[in-house]
């Protein structure tokens, strides 16, 4: 499996995830029109991770850049900040008066449960005024289910990765067999010792023998290792 399918294939379940909650928070908390999510690890730029409407993409990037917003608010430890009407907030001097050139009138923004990362749940609507308690009452109930659903995403991936991985280790395990005549234990102790002599992983080392890419030391088995000819490129099984 190559970087950029590992990648995806982490990634994948943990987006849908995004979206979905995304898609579910716009459907169901009264006077929203729409909504993103906000992601980001220690030490690293928040991104938009979900959203329903290009608009809410266009606010939470307004807001990266300022540093300052409901939902920079969030993302750098508040719990949960609401502005009813933006255009006479006073909070978000910078902000504020942007997001209603941009056509926004409300915005709040809740702190989201994920893991190592941060994550907050930004709900926009187009007019001033457009939230009440309900408003607050549902952000809880869809923080409080965020970290069933991203805990549920991460063991989808896990899963995921591990089963991809699995299948090319085989398969590359199956190559070394082949091409020198050794059985698959001393084919995964060959993996193995490349492994730590290289401090590279397994899978990664798997993958360089399917591509034809693997620098290895000399394979003990049952040919000489100076005879042993260089793995040709191979494809996946």
């Amino acid at each position: 499996m190559s970087a950029a399918t590992e990648s995806s294939c982490e990634h994948s379940a943990l987006e849908a995830a995004f979206q979905s909650l995304a898609a579910s928070a716009a459907g169901n908390v009264p006077g929203v029109d729409f909504v993103s999510i906000t992601v980001g690890e220690t030490g690293n730029s928040p991104y938009t991770a979900a959203a329903t409407d290009p608009l809410a993409e266009r606010a939470d990037a307004l807001q990266y850049e300022l540093l300052e917003g409901p939902c920079y608010a969030v993302f750098t430890g508040e719990r949960f900040v609401l502005v009813n009407d933006l255009a006479a907030a006073v909070e978000f001097p910078r902000y504020a008066p942007r997001a209603v050139d941009l056509g926004v009138g409300a915005h709040a923004a809740i702190e989201l449960v994920d893991g190592n990362r941060r994550a907050g749940l930004n709900l926009y609507a187009r007019a001033a005024g457009s939230f009440d308690c309900s408003t607050a009452q549902l952000a809880e109930f869809f923080a409080g289910q965020a970290a069933a659903l991203f805990g549920y995403a991460e063991q989808v991936e896990q899963l995921s990765v591990a089963l991809h991985t699995r299948g090319d280790i085989g398969a590359a395990l199956g190559m070394l067999m082949e091409r020198y005549s050794v059985d698959r234990h001393q084919a995964f102790a060959f993996l193995a010792r490349n492994s730590q002599d290289q401090n590279v992983k397994v899978r990664v080392l798997a993958q360089r023998v399917l591509d034809g890419t693997f620098q290895r030391t000399p394979i003990q088995g049952r040919k000489s290792p100076r005879s042993s000819p260089a793995l040709p490129p191979a494809t996946r099984r």
